[in-house]
Order: C-alpha cells, then structure tokens, then sequence
C-alpha cells in the first residue's frame, strides 16, 4: 500500500486511541456555518467535547451526495461569504490554540481545482490541514490530487461503501492513508440509521485488506447509536446530527444565538461518551 511517509496528527491520533484501547469519535462541521466567527468558536469547543478527529467541509454549491441538513449548512457557509480562502484561515486560526487535533477537510474536487490543487495543498499544510476527503474523485484519477497530497505530506483518506467489492476495495485503498471511511448506508448522508451487525461484518472484511484505522459514518444521530457503531470499527463519524443542531439553534433570520455552541457542544459529549462506553463494554 502506498502512503505518506510522514506521521500525521492522525496516525498520531489514532496510535495513542489503540494504547488506550477506546475508538475514536470522528465529528464533522461545515467551515462558515453559520458565520465565521460562530465556526471558529464551534470548531474550538469541539476538542474539549470530546472529539477526537475533525472533518471540516468546504462549502460548494452542488454536494449531490450529502443529504439535506449538510447541504442546508453549506448554502448558510456560502451565504456568509465562506470561501476555500477564508475556510484555511479558519484552521490557521485554530491551530494558534490546538496543535494536537487532527483536521481533515472534506468535499468535493471543484473548490479545490478552482483554487489550484498544487497552491491548495502547499496552504493546507502551512494552515495545519492533516488530511482530505474528496468524495469526487475516484481512485483512477489518482494522479489529479491523491499523490500530490500525498508528497504534500498529507492524508489522502478514501471512502468505502456497502456495495465497494474486494476488487473495488484494493484499488480504493491503494493510495489510502490516515483511516478509511466506511460509509454504512447507501445512498445520501443523514438518510438512515446504520445496522450494526452488518457494519460490524463490513469492518471486518475491510480490515483483511487493510492494517488502517476504520471509520464508520453516515446515520449516527446519537450516543446509543455511537456506541452501537463504535464496538464494531475504529471510530465513529458524525456529521448531520451535529450540522443539524446548529439549524437548530438559529434564530428566525438564520443568525447565531447564545446556544449555537454550547448545543453542539452538548451533542459531541453525549456522543463522546456513547463511544467511549463501547470500549468498556467490549
């Protein structure tokens, strides 16, 4: 399996949750939602939550494979002016308060071709970008931004799916470092609720293939749920749930409130001890 050489905050992450012997909870944001300040202030609190990874999406106008609460939190990111530029200063920020935490941007390939792929990746690793998920861009365009993140010396982290075959799986994981993401349903994020036997055979035959951490994502909406998920993979994912108790946190005009962090804030520790109530338990 290729791979950066270099060791990330989330191998680093990842090999310090195995000596502890607990799976990690993996939460997503969307960069901007619903203001940049608001974000910042999110992004921050999270750690202190109980967040182990965080992935941050990059706004775009066109996500046709997230569901409705991330596309809602998208256009809100947008309509604030939320752009690849000020979403990299977002980490920068972050990162003058946390060195430790590793941050995955997540999306879709054409916010980052407009930037310019080679320009993207030398700013994402000076703002303290960890690792990618580009759902877009399958394994045969590897060339196109897979090994330059990779010579970047960051993490190119690849989706595998209820309907990823053996065949299919080892050309996924080729160029995967960091953790795969197992997506546990089909069909668009939020949709469902995953079935925990089934995610917990899926793990297991991924991980034939692969010596990297498994993240399970897509339907988890609360700690029983994380819990469930997290004794059958490394680490848990939560994206919609958490982008959704921002919506609803917001005023009638769309606009941040008191509650807008400490409600997220209240999710990601009931869901941080939901997953670490997994490792007790198993």
């Amino acid at each position: 399996m290729a791979g950066s050489t270099v060791t990330s905050r989330i191998d680093v992450r990842f090999a310090a949750l195995k000596q502890e012997g607990r799976p990690a909870l993996v939460t997503f944001i969307m960069a901007g939602d619903p203001d940049r300040d608001t974000a910042l202030a999110i992004l921050q609190a999270l750690p202190a939550a109980g967040a182990d990874v965080i992935e941050l999406g990059m706004p775009f106008t066109d996500p046709m494979a997230d569901g409705p609460a991330i596309q809602a939190a998208g256009l809100r990111a947008l309509h604030a002016g939320q752009d690849m530029k000020r979403t990299l200063a977002l980490i920068r920020d972050f990162r003058r308060g946390d060195d430790t935490t590793p941050v995955v941007l997540m999306g879709y390939y054409n916010p980052i071709y407009v930037y310019g792929p080679e320009r993207f990746l030398a700013d994402a690793k000076a703002a303290g970008v960890d690792g990618l998920i580009v759902v877009d861009l399958p394994p045969e365009e590897d060339a196109e931004l897979c090994l330059p993140t990779l010579k970047a010396g960051l993490n190119f982290i690849r989706l595998a799916t209820p309907t990823t075959d053996d065949k299919r799986l080892s050309a996924v994981l080729k160029n995967t470092s960091g953790f795969v993401y197992y997506v546990s349903i089909t069909g668009v994020t939020g949709a469902a609720a995953p079935d925990p036997g089934k995610v917990r055979d899926a793990v297991a035959r991924i991980k034939r293939h692969t010596k990297l951490p498994v993240c399970v994502g897509f339907g988890v909406r609360t700690a029983e749920q994380a819990r469930a998920i997290a004794q059958a993979g490394d680490g848990v994912v939560v994206g919609s749930a958490l982008v959704e108790a921002v919506r609803q946190s917001l005023n009638a005009d769309g606009k941040a409130t008191k509650a807008t962090v400490s409600s997220v804030a209240a999710l990601v520790r009931a869901l941080a001890d939901g997953v670490r109530g997994a490792a007790k338990a198993s």
